[in-house]
């Protein structure tokens, strides 16, 4: 145990924010660069190294979260990050994207502010690359198996660097331009900064494994063909097909869903772009969705000058406490305020959109929304609630309905769908073509980046025992495994 008394002794402090006035002038990152090293040992030391580590329960990865607080809080950095390597490929992403359902299993967190394991987890991992303590690690022999890795999110990488690393010939292929998926073009730049991606890209170089974009399978490569090609085939494509707003005024010029409108902001970024295509300045902007894509969409708009940033959510607003419904250890649905509410706007809950309304050339000029109540077990609208605001451009941040079928990679493969739309699954993580798997929100549906990692890792430990007869890699989740699912 780190301090026995730590949990008496100190509160619980966070990474503190730039001021919001300077922040969104740029891109980076929001946090005050180094502000966590002064006090992440404390905040480490507040871990009771409990008999039964609830957190465990709630991380997928099963990160040995007591045992890395232990060593930041000796300042061990090199043992810590072995100790949070063992577990998780990508700390930083995670440290900087996940919800840490593990701190809202925390035993502490019954009765008072739990231990900050996100900051620590993200302490770890800078310190680590710091350090020089992050090191690629190629397989001592290969294999003489090849591997083809459809997508490169957190779940194509995740299963990538454990099959590499486990001796196989491993070949990962992405349609973008630049290798990272959603974590690339999805996640805005003030939430992570893409350097994070890019240097464990050429980690995972030296390693071994190889990387192919601009190629689509489905459409460049026949996906017949490229199962004939290699031994074994992982698909993480995710599911990226958007759920969309089907209401009058929907064709209007102006609406976008979030992942037409985020990813042209990254590029700005990579240097593609002086400007985006598609801008908030001077708008009215209306977001739509209240979810993490929705505030990403808030925080670009923030930056790109809209003159106005509105945000519905068609549900009612959260508690800031747990209900009955949601006790300890699960993770609650609570009202949050991220970095980029912060920043301004308004957040209108339990409403929904009616329709849009345009000018006389076609672009989109309002919206109209009415409010909604639960009735007989479903929404309906309230009478006389309707009214109108302004919107010069519309991001719809609803979610996500399934893998995209439109190029005829589920055809082409012959895959079997289950009854969500997602690409169906055994224990091993295999499809019911032989040597075809599939890992993270293709099979899964959307999710988390934490379980997306986890998802890969599992995936890998069943190509590798379908390759070799055995596998040593580790599965920290099951297909079947909903109980942990947030």
């Amino acid at each position: 145990m780190a301090d026995p008394k730590g949990f008496l002794t100190t509160g619980r402090e966070v990474a503190r924010t730039r001021p919001v006035d300077e922040r969104v002038k740029d891109w980076y990152e929001v946090y005050v660069p180094g502000s966590l090293l002064p006090i992440i040992s404390k905040q480490a030391g507040r871990c009771m190294d409990c008999g039964i580590p609830f957190c465990h329960n709630g991380c997928p990865l099963g990160n040995l979260i007591p045992e890395w607080n232990d060593y930041a809080y000796r300042e061990d950095w090199g043992a810590a990050s072995e100790r949070l390597h063992a577990t998780n490929n990508f700390p930083e992403f995670t440290g900087r994207l996940c919800p840490a359902p593990c701190e809202s299993a925390c035993v502490l967190g019954i009765n008072q502010p739990p231990v900050t394991i996100k900051n620590v987890e993200v302490s770890i991992i800078d310190k680590a690359w710091d350090n020089g303590d992050v090191t690629p690690q190629p397989p001592e022999r290969l294999s003489g198996k090849t591997v083809a890795v459809i997508g490169s999110g957190p779940a194509g990488l995740a299963a990538a660097q454990q099959l590499t690393r486990a001796g196989h010939t491993v070949a990962v292929f992405e349609r973008a331009d630049r290798i990272g998926g959603l974590l690339r073009y999805g996640i805005p730049e003030f939430k992570m900064e893409k350097v994070h991606i890019n240097r464990r890209i050429e980690q995972m170089r030296a390693e071994g494994t190889k990387f192919r974009t601009e190629v689509e399978i489905g459409r460049d490569i026949d996906a017949a063909k490229l199962r004939r090609r290699y031994d074994a085939v992982v698909i993480a494509a995710g599911a990226t097909v958007s759920r969309d707003l089907p209401v009058p005024g929907r064709d209007l010029k102006g609406i976008h869903f979030a992942m037409e409108y985020l990813p042209l902001a990254n590029k700005v970024q990579e240097g593609d772009f002086i400007a985006p295509p598609i801008t908030a300045e001077g708008k009215h902007v209306v977001v739509i969705g209240g979810g993490d894509t929705g505030a990403d969409c808030v925080g670009t708009a923030h930056r790109q000058g809209a003159a106005s940033v509105t945000q519905l959510e068609i549900m009612p607003r959260p508690g800031e406490e747990r209900n009955a419904g949601q006790p300890w250890p699960t993770f609650p649905m609570l009202y949050k305020v991220t970095s980029a509410h912060e920043e301004g706007g308004e957040r209108v809950y339990a409403v929904s959109t009616t329709h849009f309304e345009g000018d006389e050339d076609g672009n989109v000029q309002a919206l109209h929304l009415a409010e909604v109540e639960f009735k007989n077990g479903k929404l309906e609208q309230k009478p006389g609630t309707e009214r109108r605001i302004p919107a010069q451009l519309v991001t719809l941040a609803m979610g996500f309905t399934g893998t995209d079928r439109s190029n005829g990679l589920v055809e082409q493969f012959g895959l079997e769908l289950d009854e969500r739309g997602n690409v169906a699954r055994d224990a091993d993580f295999a499809t019911n073509v032989d040597g075809v798997f599939v890992a993270g929100d293709a099979g899964r549906g959307q999710s988390l980046i934490v379980w997306a990692i986890a998802e890969g890792r599992s995936a890998a430990r069943g190509v590798d025992r379908y390759l070799t007869g055995g596998s040593a890699l580790p599965a920290p989740i099951r297909p079947t495994d909903r109980a942990l699912a947030v």
